[in-house]
C-alpha cells in the first residue's frame, strides 16, 4: 500500500489537515442533534390532536400549553444552535402569530434532509443555496394554490380563526371565541384602507372564574382596577370623564427629607395647610364638571390621600386610581381625551363624555365599565373568564393566536387548505421541479420536498393514524390532481379539507417556510463554535 493510499484511507491527510477538515464536520452534527432534539421535543404537539406540556419554571409556577412559541420560551435552552430554533419560533409569532410549532418541526426535518446531503459529500454552502431557491419556489406553488379573501366575508374569517383554535385546550370552545376574535379585528381597522392590525388596541383582561364559555367583547371600555371611593358613587350616568397625571395627595420633598415639627400649633397648621391643597385641587376638579377621574399610577408618593378620598366622596366624584402608564395611550385612544399633566390644564374641553361608568362584578373580582363614549375611538376591551389559572393563561394565549390569524388576513388576503394538503403539494411540485435540474440542486430539491412531508406525517402520527400509510395515500390523491385532500383528524381518513372548513392564511404558511429554510442554512453555514466565556 502507497503513502498516497493509507492517506486517502485515513481521511484526507494525517495530522493537522486532518484535524482541520473533521473538526467542521462535528460542530456542524452537533449543532443540527441539538436541533433536532429541541424540534422532536415540540413534534407532538402539533396538530388538533396534539399532546399539551406542562411546564414548571424555577418559581414552582405551572403552565400548560400546546403554544410552540410559549413551550420554547419556557424551556432554558443552552446549546447556541438549539437556542436560534426558540428565536425561529419567536419570529414566527411575531410575524405570523400562528404556526409556531410546525416552523420549529419543518425545521428539524430540514436539517435532517441536509445531514444527509453533507453525508453525500455535498458542500454546505450548495445545500444552502439551494434551499433558499427552493423555498422561493414554495411560496410561489403556495401563492398560485391559495384563493383570494374579502374581508366583509365573515363566513371565511370564522373558518380560519377556528381552525387555529382546533389545536387549542379550548378547542371546545371556538364556537364563542372566533366570532369574538373576528368581531374584535374588524371593529379596529377599517378593511378599505388599512393593510395591518395593531393588536395593542385590543385590550384583553383576565378574569377568574366562570368558564370559558363567558368570555365576552365588551362594547366600549373596561378598566381592572377598581373605584377608590369607600362611600363615594359606584355608578355614574352622563359621566364627564378627566384622565390625570399628577397625585392628589400631599406634595413631598424631592429628596428624602424629615420634617420636625416641635408644638402642636405647627402641626395644625400643617395639617391645615395639607387640607386647603388638596381641597383646591378638588374643587378645581369639580368645577371643570368633572364627576369620573382617572389617575395615572405614579411610583414616586401615593397617587390619592385617604383624605382626598373623602373630599371626592363628598362631592360625588367616582375616582380610579392606579391606571398603568402602558395603558394611558389605549385609554386616550378609546375615551377620545388626552391626559392632563396639571392642575391649570384642567378644563372642561379636556374631558371626555360617556353615558354611563359602572363598577360590575365579574367572577370573584370587581371592574369598571364604561358604555355609551362619545365619538370612541377604535378599541375594544374582552373580558377572557376561566376556572382556573391555568386554563385562563392557555385561553388568552389561544384567543391570541386567533386574533393572530385574522391579522394575517388583513396583511395579506389569501386562503390556503389546512391538514397536511399545501405541504403535500409543495413537496409534489418540487419534485417534479428537481427532475428538471441537474447536478448538486437536483438532489437538494428533493431532499427538501421530501422534508416537507414532516408536517402530514406529524399529523397522522398525532391523531393515531399510520403515518406512512396516510401520507402514501394523501400523495397518491395529489398526484391524481385532488390540491385540496388533507387528513381529516376527526373522521380519521383523507378527504377534501376544503368541505371540513380546515382553512389558514396563506401568510402562515409561506412565512413558516421561508423563516424555517432561513434558520436551517444559517445552521449549515456555521463551521466553528468559539466561545468566549471565561472560566
Amino acid at each position: 500500500m502507497t503513502a498516497g493510499d493509507s492517506a486517502k484511507k485515513s481521511g484526507g491527510g494525517s495530522g493537522l489537515m486532518r484535524a482541520k477538515n473533521t473538526k467542521p464536520e462535528e460542530i456542524r452534527k452537533s449543532n443540527i442533534q441539538a436541533a433536532k432534539a429541541l424540534s422532536d421535543a415540540v413534534r407532538t404537539s402539533l396538530g388538533p390532536r396534539g399532546m399539551d406540556k406542562m411546564i414548571q419554571d424555577p418559581k414552582g409556577e405551572v403552565t400548560i400549553t400546546n403554544d410552540g412559541a410559549t413551550i420554547l420560551n419556557q424551556m432554558k435552552v443552552i446549546h447556541p444552535a438549539a437556542k436560534m430554533l426558540v428565536e425561529l419560533s419567536k419570529a414566527q409569532d411575531i410575524e405570523a402569530g400562528d404556526g409556531t410549532t410546525s416552523v420549529v418541526v419543518l425545521a428539524g426535518s430540514l436539517l435532517e434532509a441536509a445531514e444527509k446531503l453533507l453525508a453525500k459529500g455535498i458542500h454546505p454552502t450548495t445545500i444552502s443555496d439551494s434551499f433558499q431557491k427552493a423555498a422561493n419556489k414554495s411560496v410561489e406553488i403556495l401563492t398560485s394554490m391559495s384563493a383570494p379573501v374579502d374581508l366583509n366575508d365573515r363566513e371565511s374569517l370564522l373558518k380560519s380563526a377556528t381552525t387555529s383554535l382546533s389545536s387549542k385546550v379550548v378547542s371546545q370552545h371556538s364556537s364563542e371565541l372566533s366570532p369574538i376574535a373576528v368581531d374584535s379585528v374588524l371593529r379596529i381597522i377599517d378593511p378599505t384602507r388599512e393593510n395591518n392590525v395593531n393588536l395593542k388596541d385590543i385590550k384583553v383582561i383576565k378574569k377568574l372564574g366562570g368558564t370559558v364559555d363567558d368570555t365576552e367583547l365588551v362594547d366600549g371600555l373596561v378598566l381592572e382596577q377598581r373605584t377608590s371611593n369607600v362611600n363615594g358613587p359606584k355608578r355614574m350616568e352622563k359621566a364627564k370623564i378627566g384622565f390625570i397625571q399628577f397625585q392628589v395627595s400631599p406634595p413631598k420633598t424631592d429628596m428624602d427629607n424629615q420634617v420636625v415639627v416641635s408644638d402642636y400649633a405647627a402641626m395644625d397648621r400643617v395639617l391645615k395647610e395639607e387640607r386647603a391643597y388638596i381641597l383646591n385641587i378638588v374643587k378645581q376638579i369639580k368645577k371643570a364638571g368633572c364627576n369620573v377621574l382617572l389617575i395615572q399610577k405614579s411610583i414616586l408618593r401615593d397617587a390619592l390621600s385617604d383624605l382626598a378620598v373623602h373630599f371626592f366622596d363628598k362631592t360625588k366624584i367616582m375616582v380610579v386610581k392606579d391606571i398603568e402608564r402602558e395603558e394611558v395611550e389605549f385609554l386616550c385612544k378609546s375615551l377620545n381625551c388626552r391626559p392632563i399633566a396639571s392642575l391649570d390644564h384642567f378644563t372642561p374641553e379636556n374631558l371626555a363624555t360617556a353615558e354611563l361608568v359602572e363598577e360590575i362584578q365579574t367572577g370573584a373580582s370587581k371592574c369598571v365599565k364604561f358604555s355609551g363614549i362619545a365619538n370612541p375611538g377604535k378599541t375594544v376591551s374582552l373580558i377572557i373568564r376561566g376556572s382556573n389559572k391555568l386554563m385562563l393563561e392557555e385561553a388568552h394565549r389561544s384567543l391570541h393566536d386567533a386574533l393572530c390569524v385574522i391579522r394575517c388576513l388583513v396583511k395579506k388576503r389569501f386562503l390556503i387548505a389546512g391538514g397536511g394538503a399545501p405541504e403535500i403539494e409543495v413537496s409534489r411540485e418540487l419534485m417534479q421541479h428537481a427532475n428538471t435540474l441537474t447536478g448538486p440542486d437536483a438532489y437538494c430539491f428533493k431532499a427538501f420536498a421530501e422534508a416537507m412531508e414532516i408536517i402530514p406525517y406529524t399529523l397522522s402520527e398525532n391523531a393515531g393514524l399510520n403515518p406512512i400509510g396516510t401520507v402514501t395515500e394523501l400523495r397518491n390523491r395529489h398526484a391524481q390532481g385532488e390540491k385540496t385532500a388533507g387528513i381529516n383528524v376527526r373522521k380519521g381518513c383523507i378527504s377534501n379539507i376544503l368541505e371540513e372548513n380546515v382553512v389558514q392564511p396563506l401568510l402562515v404558511s409561506t412565512s413558516s417556510i421561508s423563516l424555517a429554510s432561513e434558520c436551517v442554512r444559517s445552521i449549515l453555514k456555521i463551521d466553528d463554535i468559539v466561545n468566549t466565556i471565561r472560566g
